[in-house]
This record gives structure tokens, sequence and C-alpha cells, in this order.
């Protein structure tokens, strides 16, 4: 992150209420956020915007949170931060697969308070 920019992030869900409530919420906290609604929609939104962290659900039809998070990582190495966001039980092998690929894991609905030390805001120095 340069200077004082907002800290970017992209969500991830394939349930457009989820992902636009946590998209709404991490705004009005101050980042810069991007949403996509399927794993395929994220990686060009990822290309685009070159986000500090990526927060992706898990249990994403088609391509899911493991398979995303996989590709995240050979194209990005550790370059961008991911956090999974689930609501399923850690327990199922692809579940406990695609934790195992991302930095942090957060469980739904997401603490904005646990999110914030994961992704600190500066403050603006005036």
């Amino acid at each position: 992150m340069k200077g004082n920019e907002s800290i970017r992030l992209v969500v991830v869900d394939d349930v457009p209420d989820v992902a636009d409530t946590l998209t709404m919420q991490l705004q009005l906290d101050g980042y810069t956020v991007f949403t996509a609604y399927s794993s395929t929609q994220a990686i060009p939104v990822i290309e685009e915007h070159c986000p500090d962290g990526v927060l992706f659900d898990i249990g994403m039809p088609e391509i899911d949170g493991h398979e995303l998070a996989t590709l995240i990582r050979h194209r990005y190495r550790d370059d961008l931060i991911l956090v999974a966001v689930t609501g399923s039980d850690e327990s199922q092998p692809r579940v406990s697969a695609a934790i195992r690929m991302a930095d942090h894991c957060l469980r739904k609905p997401v603490d904005l308070a646990a999110l914030r030390k994961l992704f600190p805001l500066r403050v603006s120095e005036s």
C-alpha cells in the first residue's frame, strides 16, 4: 500500500446479498472494496484492481473456494492476503483444504473487528 491510500479488498461470494452486505460494511469502514459473485468473475477483478487482500467464500458452485485460492496462489504467490470465509463445517475435506490455502479463515457472518486486525486501516494525519 502506498501513501495513505485505502486498503483494497475483493469480496467473492456467490450469494449477492452476502457479498453486497459485506462490501457495504467494509466500505463504511474506509476500505476500497470490489465485489465478484463467482470465482470466474473474481480473477479479472483481482487483475484489474490489484487488491491487498481477497475474502472468498469456500462453498461456491463450479469453481469453489479451494480452487480459487489455488489459482490465486499460483498466479500471485504471497502478494495477496487470502481470507477464507465460511459457514461450513471446517472438517469437510474441501473446506479444510481451502482454509490451508488461505492466510486466515473467518466464520460467517464475518466479525468486522477480527477483519480490521487483519487489514488495519491507516489513520490519515491532518
